[in-house]
């Protein structure tokens, strides 16, 4: 009797799954999807998500004498771009004339840094800098041999480390003025909470906690002293998995604590950023959803009456890939080159505008970084998607009928007021690189801001036909380009560079001739048309193939 009660709990679900199945498949509604969009259920406006770029390090002098890629600017979306650790940490990060000299603890050299920052300002963006990791001179047990490479340690002088904050400070708005400055954003550390980023001696959590708060308000001071009281400066936590000690403990600090510099109630604070990555294209984390980790500091800040911060991640996305190169399977950009990308992009930008969530910081959008090659599938996504900031968060509510296995097929749609267009951005992903199963979608849209007669509609399809990175596969199969070939994962779409594509013959090949062909592989063509518009009402289809997104955009 056990062994048939056993037998039955299993066979009597998969008999109800294989009906369900049968059911859909019989009712003609397998894989085919319905949403109805209406414009005029409103929600929340629309940021710019796509606003932030990230760079390890100013080593090197990425931004002086940059110039656009006037083909492919991802500066006409990019707002911000955030130096990370720019003011200590190791001798190339430490801003003196000689960062080794413990004797002289006041030859600040910021040159380096206002040479960058001017670059950044001539495109047309504006500079968001890391502040907080402390000098190499400024802590008597400095080292970087510990976590990411820089000192982890907090100044044994944090008088003497203000002087430092404050003169970078003061040196900026020399340079820049005092209005320009107030328009860029300050952060103190990466990742504030997680060890390997800053400890005590003992790594005791209620010590480094309280380092870190003194940390920040010093630092936070020191720019109001130089810059002006309005300095819009935050801080970039983990979250997504626990560290060393609980972002409340900060947050409360900034509320209510007794400011270590001041003697205050209360420090400044603007924003609050976290750390997202999930493991793998085959692979979520095992800590929080996105959601989770921005509503997890969030809900502490507005606990203690925050209620006006901006929230972003300031680091993230995917962090290795499925294949490794020679010496790690990391991702350089945190992306992959496959259409899987456009898609999953598309999977967290949904949850970030019904969440209400500002920005994801990126690592690059072209094969050459930020100013050289050719676009990738999430350059094409950041332009579409940005288009949609401003706009009007409006319902759309899917019908359940549609079944892909194992899949995601859903859609988020806007309004803007001031030019009277309705966005749409719909995909059909899985959390696997192989995926090949259609989607048909069909949109009922009510936007009773359009008048009767006809609109335009202009479809911008992301797919493969986009995409050099299909292309690059294939090529590299044909010249015999193996894994070997690459330092890091040959699954990051960013070639151009040594990290990925290491090996001199390949890179000699890669250059002299494949990279020219896949500019005509990357372009994404909009196809225009006109729809008919009767009381409001608008009927749209469209196939999405396996990791396929589209936006839609409907004018008069």
């Amino acid at each position: 009797m056990k062994i048939l009660k056993k037998v039955l709990c299993v066979v009597i679900p998969v008999l109800i799954i294989v009906g369900a199945f049968l059911g859909a498949v019989g009712a003609g509604v397998f894989n085919k999807y319905t949403f109805t969009v209406d414009a005029e259920k409103k929600g929340n406006v629309l940021s710019n998500t796509v606003s932030n770029v990230n760079i390890w390090s100013i080593e090197g002098n990425p931004f002086v004498n940059a110039q656009i890629n006037e083909e492919n600017n991802i500066f006409e979306f990019v707002e911000y771009v955030q130096f990370m650790q720019c003011s200590g940490g190791t001798e190339a990060r430490d801003l003196f004339k000689d960062p080794l000299d413990k004797t002289v603890l006041d030859d600040y050299d910021f040159t380096v840094l206002i040479e960058n920052c001017r670059g950044i300002v001539n495109i047309g963006a504006k500079p968001m800098l890391k502040l907080g990791s402390v000098p190499l001179k400024y802590s008597k047990n400095a080292t970087t041999e510990h976590g990411f490479g820089m000192n982890p340690y907090p100044p044994d002088d944090y008088d003497v480390y203000y002087d430092y904050i404050y003169a970078l400070g003061k040196a900026l708005v020399d340079e820049f003025g005092k209005e320009e400055v107030l328009s860029w954003r300050f952060g103190v550390m990466t990742e504030y909470e997680n060890a390997d980023w800053f400890i005590t001696e003992g790594e005791d959590p209620d010590k480094t906690a309280e380092a870190y708060c003194k940390l920040y308000d010093y630092t936070v001071e020191a720019l109001i002293d130089a810059i002006g009281k309005d300095v819009f400066v935050g801080a970039h936590s983990m979250t997504v998995t626990e560290g060393l000690w609980d972002e409340e403990i900060f947050i409360k600090h900034c509320a209510e604590g007794k400011n270590y510099k001041t003697g205050k109630t209360g420090t400044r604070l603007c924003y609050l950023s976290a750390s997202f990555y999930d493991y793998s294209p085959e692979e979520y984390t095992t800590g929080k959803t996105l959601p989770e980790t921005i509503d997890y500091i969030r809900d502490i800040a507005e606990k203690y009456g925050f209620n006006d911060l901006i929230y972003g991640i300031d680091e993230g996305r995917l962090l290795v890939g499925t294949t490794s190169g020679k010496d790690s399977d990391e991702l350089l950009t945190r992306t992959v080159g496959y259409l899987y990308q456009a898609a999953y992009n598309a999977r967290l930008t949904k949850q970030m505008f019904v969440n209400n969530i500002d920005y994801f910081s990126a690592w690059s959008y072209l094969s050459g970084g930020f100013f050289g090659g050719n676009p990738t599938v999430s350059y094409h996504f950041a332009k579409r998607a940005y288009e949609m900031a401003g706009s009007t968060l409006v319902e759309t509510k899917a019908d359940k009928k549609g079944i892909i296995f194992g899949g995601e097929v859903d859609a988020v749609s806007a309004f803007n007021e001031e030019d009277n267009t309705l966005h749409i951005m719909a995909y059909n992903f899985k959390n696997t690189l192989e995926y090949n199963t259609e989607a048909e979608l069909t949109f009922n849209v009510n936007v009773p801001q359009l008048k009767d007669g006809k609109a335009q509609l202009t479809v911008y399809k992301i797919d493969d036909n986009c995409n050099y990175f299909d292309e690059w596969v294939a090529d590299r199969e044909a010249y015999g380009i193996g894994d070997e070939c690459f330092a890091w994962s040959p699954d990051d779409p960013e070639i151009d560079n040594t990290v990925t594509l290491s090996d001199e013959n390949a890179r000699k090949i890669y250059f002299d001739e494949l990279r020219e062909k896949y500019g005509e592989c990357s372009v994404l063509e909009p196809q225009k048309e006109t729809v008919t518009v009767k009381d409001g009402k608008i009927t749209l289809d469209i196939t999405l193939g396996g990791h396929e997104v589209v936006f839609y955009e409907i004018t008069q």
